[in-house]
């Protein structure tokens, strides 16, 4: 059983999606507007948000943006919204899965059954070393040298599975999949740009790597520097 948040205006989705929910067990609670939705997120002990974008007040992509600033609860976006670079966006700003509607209600309760797998797993994974460089999925912390890497949510969500995965090439496919909640197929672009980005902030260059490696043809790999 999880404590979920519904984030909803329409009040037949709102009642179908809370009740449907209940159903399997989960404690349900919602609200239809944005602010009233991030107040609840942020004082109430809950497990996983479901958010809709079209909200009356403000749009969800704020919302969002907003418990994200302040909490590291699980938020699924359930949209009627279909752009895939938008979609992309909002799993860049903190989304961890994204649903578009119509959806079942069975869709939706394997999606909060799966996000909070991913949830349980990262709150019990220990530290991990690779040369130089530790990441620390518990209090989503990495360090380089010594120094703290500022990174985004989703270079930090790169970097860690790549780290638990040390010496193993990964596949683009696989890190969109896994990471974005991308369909295989989907932009490639958004990993090279993320690799891009997190190879500045490693100190390296695709040209000149130090941790992350490019197998032309087969995906990424990150290892210890050569010492």
């Amino acid at each position: 059983m999880a404590r979920v948040l519904l984030i909803e205006d329409d009040v037949r989705i709102r009642s179908a999606m809370a009740n449907a929910l209940a159903d399997h067990g989960h404690d349900v609670e919602s609200e239809a507007s944005g602010l009233a939705g991030i107040e609840r997120a942020l004082g109430d002990p809950t497990d996983v948000v479901v958010l809709d974008l079209g909200l009356p007040d403000i749009d969800g992509t704020e919302v969002l943006r907003m418990i994200r600033a302040v909490r590291d609860v699980p938020v699924i976006v359930a949209t009627a919204r279909d752009d895939e670079r938008e979609i992309v966006q909002l799993l860049d700003a903190g989304a961890d899965d994204y649903l578009t509607k119509p959806f079942s209600s069975g869709q939706l309760e394997a999606r909060i059954r799966a996000v909070l797998r991913r949830s349980a797993t990262g709150t019990t994974t220990l530290a991990i070393s690779v040369g130089g460089l530790t990441v620390d999925p518990r209090t989503r912390e990495a360090t380089l040298d010594g120094e703290v890497l500022e990174l985004t949510r989703r270079e930090f969500d790169l970097l860690a599975y790549l780290a638990e995965r040390q010496g193993s090439v990964i596949s683009k496919r696989e890190l969109l999949s896994e990471i974005w909640r991308m369909p295989y197929g989907g932009a490639d672009k958004t990993v090279d740009v993320h690799l891009s980005w997190l190879r500045r902030k490693l100190g390296e260059s695709a040209a000149e790597p130090s941790y992350l490696h490019t197998v032309r043809g087969v995906g990424i790999k990150l290892t210890a520097p050569d010492p």
